[in-house]
């Protein structure tokens, strides 16, 4: 399974895609607990210090925000296509 990651996620991993290997279909949040297995300092990128995930993570399956599918229960297959946005900051003040 590929997983698309976009900006400070990619320094991280190390290019532009995660690859789950012997994985066919998976939840959210068994796909991220996977992720971070495999690459331990995502983790401080997708939560906050108060433990929560950070409300600006989008998880984007086949294009839709995967809280409005199934939240975290949301099935990902090797068919979707799955995309995820860090938090990011910046701008002009």
């Amino acid at each position: 399974m590929e997983i698309k990651v976009y900006a400070t996620l990619r320094d991280i991993v190390g290019g532009s895609s995660i690859h789950l290997n012997g994985v066919s279909e998976i939840t959210v949040e068994e796909m991220l607990q996977k992720m971070f297995a495999q690459f331990p300092n995502l983790r401080s990128e997708f939560y906050m210090s108060d433990g929560k995930m950070h409300p600006a993570v989008h998880i984007l399956i086949n294009g839709r925000d995967m809280r409005y599918i199934n939240g975290w229960d949301t099935v990902v297959t090797l068919q979707d296509v799955v995309r995820i946005f860090p938090p990011v900051g910046g701008g002009i003040r």
